[in-house]
């Protein structure tokens, strides 16, 4: 008797986690959770775990081997399901045979921009160029692309609607403004609202989310991406993770979003036409069919861009803000067109895209690489040349400043 209870309890254990839903995901807390609370209240007898990651460390782990069984993967970068894809991390198991949806499915759409409190005394950019001017030194936020999948996807936006040259000539023209560089994309929102920064550069329903505290502006051009949902293979209880992409997908599971605390444009057009909250900037995107993201270009290029940025920008945050500081000291004393040419010598980038072409070569075959610690010795090489030019161009451009307080002494 003693043996069919154990035999039992063993039986019933396995189903009950089986039934079980494990998910990985960039989002914060308060979308994980409300999704949670939709599911125990279809599923009150199955537990709903979440793990809350950044994108980076998410395509990390799932890249690993998803050794820890997760089920569903979501996140708002496009790039993200493009490179894990490429590893072939997502599938279709045959417990959603009955589904009429694939192993990644788009659920929301976003967009990128910028906040500020509703109290600041601070005007409210009105366009990208506005926040490359001096009034906002030391006064705009932004997270490390490499630690963010919406912040990466700002930068690619830019480099896709500017173009290489006049996308990072903008992007480094915009870090001479940047007050810090935090870690996760919700730290800029958070800091925005609590005064510790007066401008937040964020993904659109970071700042809705927070609608009483913020103002938000979009970027224009608005160009929508999709965040999504993905089935991963080697998870835990694949007949559940159909279930939670169905419930997703459905009607309740896509009105969700537009509770405030969450504060997402549904992809669904009948919840968007029924409960009529789109944003009016959204509603004209997604009538312009030609503005439309290259997620593969972007994840062709995903680690390569990154680390540009860290050398460009990150490593080097505080000397170059106090070049520019130097440089506006210099302008107002010589006028503008005395410092026009070191200016233009400082937001050129150090990197052409066949440069970037080749170090995305070297990565194409070793998707684990997500950070460099463990880099190819090519890959090595071709971050250290990058830091070996940023010294030159700095030096370059000290030397003229130099030289040009000489001709005025």
């Amino acid at each position: 008797m003693r043996w069919f209870f154990l035999i039992f309890l063993v039986f019933y254990m396995s189903i009950s986690l089986a039934d079980d839903i494990r998910i990985i995901t960039s989002f914060p807390p308060n979308v994980s959770t409300a999704y949670g609370e939709l599911w125990k209240s279809k599923n009150p007898d199955s537990e709903f775990l979440t793990l809350n990651k950044n994108t980076v460390a998410s395509i990390d782990e799932i890249a690993r081997g998803n050794t820890r069984g997760f089920d569903v993967f979501m996140a708002s970068s496009p790039e993200a399901f493009e490179l894990l894809s490429q590893s072939g991390a997502f599938h279709k198991p045959v417990e959603c045979k009955y589904l009429d949806f694939d192993a990644i499915e788009p659920f929301a759409l976003s967009s990128i921009g910028w906040a500020r409190r509703k109290d600041s005394g601070v005007f409210l950019p009105a366009n990208w160029n506005d926040l490359t001017k001096q009034l906002y030194r030391n006064k705009i936020a932004m997270v490390r692309p490499a630690r963010s999948g919406s912040s990466h996807l700002m930068v690619e936006q830019l480099l896709q609607t500017r173009g290489w040259n006049e996308g990072w000539a903008f992007i480094l023209s915009l870090a001479g403004n940047l007050s810090t560089l935090t870690a996760r994309s919700f730290g800029v929102t958070d800091g925005v609202a609590q005064g510790r920064f007066e401008i937040g550069l964020t993904i659109d329903f970071l700042a809705q989310s927070k609608a009483k505290e913020l103002d938000f502006r979009y970027g224009r051009p608005v160009m929508l991406t999709s965040a999504k949902i993905g089935l991963l293979k080697h998870g835990k209880s694949p007949e559940a993770a159909c279930r939670f992409l169905e419930l997703v997908l459905s009607e309740e599971g896509q009105s969700l979003l537009l509770n405030p605390d969450i504060a997402r444009i549904p992809i669904s057009p009948e919840v968007r036409a029924k409960y009529g909250q789109t944003p009016k900037e959204v509603k004209d995107a997604l009538n312009l069919e030609w503005i439309s993201y290259d997620a593969r270009l972007s994840a062709r290029r995903y680690w390569a861009v990154n680390t540009l940025f860290d050398t460009m920008i990150t490593e080097v945050l505080d000397e170059r803000k106090k070049i520019w500081a130097r440089l506006d000291e210099l302008s107002a004393k010589y006028g503008e067109t005395k410092i026009q040419n070191i200016r233009q010598l400082l937001l050129e980038p150090i990197a052409s895209e066949l440069d970037v072409e080749r170090f995305s070569s070297v990565l194409a075959s070793n998707l684990r690489t997500t950070r460099l610690s463990g880099a190819s010795q090519e890959q090595t090489v071709i971050t250290e040349r990058w830091r070996s030019s940023l010294r030159d161009q700095f030096n370059l451009a000290n030397d003229a400043m130099f030289a040009l307080e000489r001709e005025f002494k």
